[in-house]
């Protein structure tokens, strides 16, 4: 009997063992390097992404920015690396209700700049947000020379926005016209769920797409829009509170920003 209930539990143990794996370790067959979004990848090809299989961030590709100092819309974070992690193949922005200086909150804002940047293409991330009030999580991107012309006029592409605890997704773009000009829409999406967020960059025109399905655009040809025919470089970031979403904070937290893939393809 004895022999016979230790094997009836190693068998027991296995069956448990191999039922559990697929949610042990996300499998990259389960991320596909196309996507099927109504996107024509006959034309296209991948020229760069990050899956986040690795252990930890890849620091060849993303910068950490750090300090509470408002970010020019009066968050209320601190942004440290500690609040970016890599959890089961997602790239996770944690905001967390902590005190660092004189700031009640911490999160992180991760760039690309200066190691990947890129002119036209579509850019796309696989993401889903937390809501709540006082959060606002984003996908965007930068010019090159914003450290050189500042800003507008680098030009900003916000691929997504969200805030509060609405189901409102944002896409807008920011340039400078003799001052300060922008232009976006927003879909009603859920939030809370993944989706795939992206533009499509061209000379010509920008155009925003959830899911594949198209709820913006913009002709960008013309000097005035010269901001859009230069290199950019890409951003993740949760803010805690600011200007748009209000100073009003949900303080049920830790809330989790999960990014399950970047992807830039380009014309062929």
């Amino acid at each position: 009997m004895k022999n016979y209930f230790g094997s009836m539990v190693k068998r027991c143990f296995a069956v448990i063992t191999i039922c559990l794996l697929p949610f042990c370790k996300k499998s990259v067959q389960s991320k596909p390097v196309i996507t099927s979004f109504n996107f024509d990848t006959s034309a296209y090809q991948l020229v760069w992404s990050d899956e986040f299989e690795e252990s930890s961030i890849n620091n060849n590709v993303w910068n950490f920015e750090t300090g509470g100092n408002g970010w020019g819309n009066h968050e209320q974070e601190y942004y440290q690396q500690q609040n970016t992690t890599i959890e089961n193949g997602n790239l996770v922005i944690t905001a967390k209700k902590e005190t660092i200086d004189s700031h009640s909150y911490t999160s992180s804002r991760i760039t690309t700049q200066g190691k990947k940047e890129f002119q036209y293409g579509r850019i796309e991330a696989r993401i889903k947000m937390p809501v709540g009030q006082g959060l606002w999580p984003a996908f965007w991107m930068l010019g090159s020379n914003i450290s050189i012309d500042g800003w507008p006029a680098c030009g900003e592409t916000d691929i997504m926005e969200h805030i509060n605890a609405d189901s409102i997704i944002y896409g807008t773009a920011h340039w400078d016209n003799k001052g300060h000009v922008q232009s976006g829409n927003k879909i009603t999406s859920s939030p809370s769920d993944y989706h795939v967020y992206s533009v499509e960059w061209n000379a010509d025109s920008i155009k925003w797409h959830i899911d594949g399905v198209e709820y913006h655009s913009i002709n960008i040809t013309g000097n005035s829009m010269k901001e859009f025919n230069q290199p950019f470089f890409i951003l993740l970031n949760l803010a805690v509170g600011g200007d748009w979403p209000g100073q009003t904070i949900d303080d049920k937290l830790p809330a989790k920003m999960y990014v399950d893939w970047v992807r830039v393809y380009q014309k062929k």
